[in-house]
């Protein structure tokens, strides 16, 4: 049986756990400013008081809920095994991945887009953030080593570059996806285009770094 310790253990992971994805959605929807400490609280089953006992304040919070959000891409990168792939399958499967988890997750594009207006001041606060860099490259870096080592891939691009790209793709699909069918009335997110966009993404960063 489980201790008392640990029991206690498992409580409090489930209620930070609980504080963190209500904060997501608070976040996501009011912007830092907009959101309140009191709100996200009432909607979860513990108090304002303890909420600052997890996380120290608002801004404590909030970091921690970007934290998770970006590990959750970094740990999938990670995941997805891509070494025993043709290079430009390899390189397609990422783009996919990113791809999938945008569309799946619009609060992560959103607070991207807020701490973007806020000049990306909480992400500079955060040790963990900081360690995120090479992990979103690493993945990349080996796809494109040996796509050059096998003559398919330009050498002038690096793994930035083409991170780069992927964001900027998946990211506007969906942070612009009302404005650009406000504009031009089409949905970037309608499931019936959404292999098409999902191939070009691919056939985009494969023609790029093919070309000679």
């Amino acid at each position: 049986m489980p201790t008392e310790s640990a029991e206690r253990l498992r409580d409090a992971e489930r209620t930070r756990a609980e504080i963190l994805d209500v904060a997501t959605r608070e976040f996501a929807d009011q912007g830092y400013a907009g959101a309140r400490v009191n709100e996200i609280a009432a909607k979860t089953r513990t108090t304002k008081r303890m909420l600052y006992y997890y996380f120290g304040s608002k801004e404590g919070l909030y970091i921690a809920v970007l934290e998770r959000a970006y590990a959750g891409i970094r740990a999938r990168e990670q995941e997805l095994d891509v070494d025993h792939l043709d290079p430009v399958e390899a390189l397609r499967q990422l783009a996919e991945l990113t791809f999938d988890h945008h569309e799946s997750h619009p609060d992560f594009v959103r607070l991207v887009s807020i701490e973007n207006i806020h000049n990306a001041e909480h992400i500079g606060r955060s040790e963990v953030l900081s360690r995120l860099a090479n992990p979103a490259l690493d993945v990349l870096t080996r796809i494109l080593h040996r796509g050059r080592a096998a003559g398919a891939f330009r050498d002038d691009v690096d793994a930035l570059d083409v991170h780069m790209m992927i964001s900027a793709f998946c990211v506007f699909r969906t942070a612009n996806r009302y404005t650009f069918n406000a504009i031009f009335k089409r949905d970037m997110l309608d499931p019936g285009r959404r292999e098409h966009y999902r191939k070009m993404l691919g056939d985009l960063l494969v023609e790029y770094l093919t070309a000679h």
